[in-house]
């Protein structure tokens, strides 16, 4: 019985340890109040993708009708200057990276497992 005990103290303590930890690290990041890492981080979290936007704005400006064509000579020349830029500045965050790299590992099991 006093074994039991034992186990279940090391355990509770355990985690008692990991909270404190945790806290500590949130109180250290509560404490950055500067602004040029604010903003990294929050890059992290939501990245921007100015790609798309242009494309988006390039194909609702080639579509509108209109009786000079300036918006059709302007429209294409943004779609393509999105597209290119989508290729450059890819949008990826923190969250798509993670995904990439679980889908990696899973599909280099299936190949380990394929082959062993």
């Amino acid at each position: 019985m006093p074994d039991a005990l034992k186990e279940r103290l090391d355990k509770i303590r355990k985690f008692s340890d990991s909270a404190k930890r945790r806290s500590d690290l949130y109180a250290d990041m509560a404490k950055m109040d500067d602004t040029r890492t604010a903003r990294s981080l929050g890059a992290l979290q939501k990245a921007s993708a100015p790609g798309k936007k242009l494309q988006k704005i390039g194909f609702l400006m080639l579509w509108v009708p209109e009786p000079t064509g300036v918006t059709c000579a302007v429209g294409g020349p943004m779609i393509i200057a999105g597209r290119y830029l989508d290729k450059k500045y890819n949008g990826a965050t923190i969250h798509d990276i993670g995904n990439e790299t679980k889908s990696a590992m899973s599909s280099i099991k299936d190949f380990k497992s394929s082959v062993l």
